[in-house]
């Protein structure tokens, strides 16, 4: 996901009876707002705004929660999410488009080096 929403500015997280929970997930799938503009190697990119997520600091090593958790996530899996979203909210031929690029972002992982290096540097 490409939440942009977890800055000090704006970090939608909430604490209720002691636990942390992440709200608002509007922004998860930024792609939704513009998917015609979206451009055709995005997939492939890092995300640098994850330098300015909040929890980064607190965070173990995002490349081995990547080599432990990215095999869970094949390609009937992600379907199956994808498809658990209400058809309302997608448009036409949009689900397929979401699959495509989430299995895109798991062949690549740029966004994982991406967070590891910044992570480190944190």
């Amino acid at each position: 996901v490409t939440n942009v929403d977890r800055t000090p500015r704006n970090p939608n997280l909430l604490v209720w009876h002691d636990r942390l929970w992440l709200i608002d997930h509007g922004a998860a799938l930024y792609r939704h707002h513009d998917q015609d503009a979206w451009p055709s190697d995005a997939a492939r990119r890092p995300f640098p705004q994850i330098r300015d997520h909040v929890l980064l600091p607190f965070a173990g090593s995002v490349a081995e929660a990547g080599e432990r958790l990215a095999p869970r996530l094949d390609e009937a899996t992600l379907e199956a999410i994808v498809g658990a979203v209400p058809e309302s909210w997608l448009a036409p031929g949009a689900r397929r488009a979401y699959v495509d690029h989430l299995l895109e972002r798991l062949a690549t992982r740029a966004f994982e080096r991406e967070a590891e290096e910044v992570r480190r540097g944190a």
